[in-house]
């Protein structure tokens, strides 16, 4: 529950404060301060809203137009916050699409599906292990349920503090899980993170267990966009900001923030300084350690560092195909894959999308999008494009006679990671400087959040933060419980504390 205080301001008394970044945690904080009659202005260096799930038009070979994004993301069930905001402009989230399951595919021949998982803990957790055929009787025999008792009783923050010290892999090798299950299932999630499992914190591992299995009764299916992102989601949410009188500037990168004598702050962009009193900082990691290194008279040393040492995950490459020819009708509109040589998810886009269900309708072809992760640094780029496309092709074998009408390949490096024993440096919402706060799915956040959802937490928690300094309420948030909300599972993973 936030603090108590007024419901807005006054108009005599409203500050203005300034929000660097328009994805999902600048949103979320410009949304709860303009509705709290803030001046708002909402500074995003790219040309639209979004941040990462932002997206752009572009002209295909054939002439017709499409929206092209940085890729599929989804909006798994759980994500509480992330949906408060949506419902801001899309009350019943009628823009939302649900996808019947979630599929996993190895290369070994091993499928698992979510859709038939119980939702309701612990039953999602042992209807998990039950129906996946990576646990046969001797692989759970060969696991140790000692070492595997955290997972019945993840506390958050405290899991940080026992778990972040150790490998993803390291610790369900120490579990004895099967190799199968680590490639099928938890390396899919792991590099959800965009990061490799050997490097990723066994904290962010046994958090999302947590999420997604024994706390909450929403499982793993998801909903996703019914159309591109900018037409679903953040052109209706920047219009619902502009009329609560917020002034957004695309196009407006912020390079510096420097504090003032009275408490207030300056911003500056590249053509400007503006005067605030208050700033969200709401960056991914490389313009957070940008920001923060032009801005000399921001925070103390120690805070300072500790933002210098932020990781960026290593480089990713999204591709995009338009072909000439459908996808098999039984095909899943997104497939999660693994051994298939770096490609990590097939989405059929126009099996959701009514952009692309358009064009797949009058051209009678298909849109597919593949995605790798943690690409290795330096990578030939060309290659890695080809080996994904070959990749498609033996999942699904029906593309490989399929012509390429056209093509767009993303590649970028700008998602956080989190590496073993980083959680302790990882910068707070809270800052040294009373009327800056900061953001994003790279931030700290003492809750059981993760991926976009951690993401719109910490830009509603910011901007409560100071709207707690003027006596101003905050927003409600929502998350699965900070531990297992069974006793009887609690009382079992206490054992492993001993």
């Amino acid at each position: 529950m936030p603090p108590p205080g007024r419901d807005r301001f006054d108009d005599a008394d409203a500050p203005h404060v300034a929000v660097a970044g328009g994805g999902v945690a600048g949103l979320a904080a410009a949304v709860l301060l303009a509705e709290r009659g803030a001046h708002v202005t909402l500074y995003e260096r790219n040309e639209s809203l979004g941040g990462r799930l932002a997206g752009w038009r572009t002209r295909l070979a054939d002439g017709s137009e499409a929206t092209m994004s940085r890729g599929f993301h989804a909006f798994f069930r759980q994500y509480y916050n992330l949906r408060g905001l949506l419902r801001r402009t899309d009350p019943g989230l009628d823009r939302l699409r649900p996808l019947p399951d979630y599929p996993l595919r190895h290369s070994g021949g091993l499928t698992d599906s979510f859709a038939r998982v119980p939702r309701t803990p612990p039953l999602s957790a042992l209807g998990f292990v039950a129906l996946s055929p990576t646990f046969g009787p001797r692989d759970l025999a060969a696991m140790d349920p000692r070492a595997a008792l955290p997972l019945l009783d993840v506390r958050v923050p405290e899991v940080y503090d026992r778990f972040d010290s150790l490998g993803a892999t390291a610790f369900l090798d120490r579990v004895g899980f099967p190799q199968a299950a680590h490639h099928l299932a938890f390396e899919v999630f792991s590099r959800s993170f965009f990061a490799d499992p050997r490097e990723l914190s066994a904290a962010e591992l046994l958090l999302m267990f947590h999420i997604y299995f024994l706390g909450s009764s929403e499982g793993l299916l998801f909903d996703v966009p019914d159309d591109p992102f900018p037409q679903a989601l953040w052109e209706p949410l920047g219009d619902y900001l502009r009329r609560l009188g917020v002034q957004v500037r695309t196009g407006t990168p912020v390079r510096a923030v420097h504090p003032d004598d009275d408490g207030g702050v300056t911003v500056r962009t590249d053509t400007a300084a503006h005067r605030h009193d208050a700033a969200v900082l709401a960056l991914d990691p490389g313009a957070l350690r940008e920001t923060v290194a032009a801005s000399p008279g921001l925070g103390t040393p120690a805070w300072r560092d500790d933002v210098a040492a932020l990781r960026t995950a290593p480089p990713f490459l999204v591709s995009r195909l338009w072909l000439d020819r459908p996808v098999r009708a039984d095909r899943p509109g997104f497939l999660g894959t693994s051994g298939y040589d770096g490609l990590d998810n097939i989405s059929v886009l126009d099996r959701y999308e009514g952009e692309a269900a358009r064009w797949a309708a009058r051209t009678g072809g298909a849109v597919v999008e593949l995605h790798a992760y943690a690409v290795e640094a330096g990578a030939d780029r060309e290659p890695v494009q080809k080996r994904v496309l070959d990749s498609l092709r033996r999942v699904y074998p029906e593309t490989a006679g399929a012509q390429i009408v056209d093509a767009r390949y993303e590649w970028r490096a700008d998602c956080p990671f989190f590496p073993v024993g980083s959680h302790a440096r990882r910068p707070t919402v809270s800052t040294p400087h009373p009327r800056v706060t900061l953001a994003g799915d790279a931030i700290r956040c003492d809750l059981p959040v993760a991926l976009m959802e951690r993401a719109a937490t910490t830009g509603f928690l910011a901007a409560g933060e100071l709207l707690a300094r003027w006596g101003v309420r905050g927003q409600v948030l929502w998350t699965v419980p900070r531990a297992g909300r069974s006793p009887a599972l609690r009382a079992l993973g206490a054992l492993g504390r001993r």
